[in-house]
């Protein structure tokens, strides 16, 4: 399983939310480049970024960070927040962003996501926001009628290899994550599923790994302690 500790930007640092909420945003470092080089220094392969402006606005605000992400760790990078046009693609991809995931975009838009999939193949993500079993957009903000499984669906027949499923009620909430949901989904669909939000413990990361899930986003369990980043890569190995 692969772990991707995480590195949410607003205003160029390294910030979290609780359960999504813009306004209990605590910030943990003003360089995230520095967070990044933390990651390899401790064997990470991967990061999760997400541009939480971006997210809201459908813009770039922290691209230059990201690039800096890049380039101080070498590490795949996986971007998402803001990604609604094909030129923001071209746009991370061309400046060397191993992967994209396309959000909001991608709900209610799947000729865009055929495309974009098209295009770029696997460097092409999708991540699922749910919210009470439905579909969360614009940052987590709003809440769609699209049923998770529905919109799982439409993903995989329109060929998406890889999708980030967050449950927003456990995400920076410390109470463990959602491993009913992945079970499910990894049992019904054959994409590449990251688990995201509540990964708080060591634990956590036996039990994904045991259901051989893809792999797992590890955010404020990081940042506060709970799990140290080199021991749960070696679970993970």
């Amino acid at each position: 399983m692969k772990l991707f500790p995480a590195i949410d930007l607003y205003e160029g640092k390294a910030v979290r939310l609780f359960k999504g909420d813009y306004a209990q945003m605590t910030v943990y470092n003003n360089d995230p480049a520095a967070v990044a080089a933390d990651f390899a220094a401790s064997g990470a392969e991967c990061i999760h970024i997400v541009d939480l402006e971006g997210a809201k606005s459908g813009t770039t605000p922290n691209f230059d960070t990201v690039c800096k992400i890049k380039a101080t760790s070498g590490l795949f990078c996986e971007i998402g927040g803001g990604i609604r046009t094909m030129e923001v693609i071209d746009k991370y991809l061309g400046a060397g962003i191993d992967r994209v995931i396309l959000g909001t975009a991608a709900v209610g838009n799947l000729d865009f996501v055929k495309n974009a999939v098209e295009k770029y193949g696997e460097r092409i993500a999708v991540g699922a926001d749910l919210k009470d079993g439905y579909v969360a957009v614009k940052g987590w903000v709003e809440k769609t009628d699209l049923l998770a499984e529905d919109f799982f669906r439409q993903m995989q027949d329109v060929g998406v290899k890889t999708v980030i499923c967050t449950d927003i009620s456990k995400d920076g909430a410390m109470m463990g994550t959602n491993l009913e949901l992945y079970r499910s989904l990894s049992e019904r669909f054959s994409m590449q599923i990251v688990a995201s939000g509540g990964v708080s413990s060591i634990e956590d990361i036996e039990r994904l790994q045991e259901m051989e899930l893809y792999g797992a986003i590890i955010g404020k369990a990081y940042y506060t302690g709970a799990i140290d980043l080199r021991q749960a890569i070696e679970v993970t190995k």
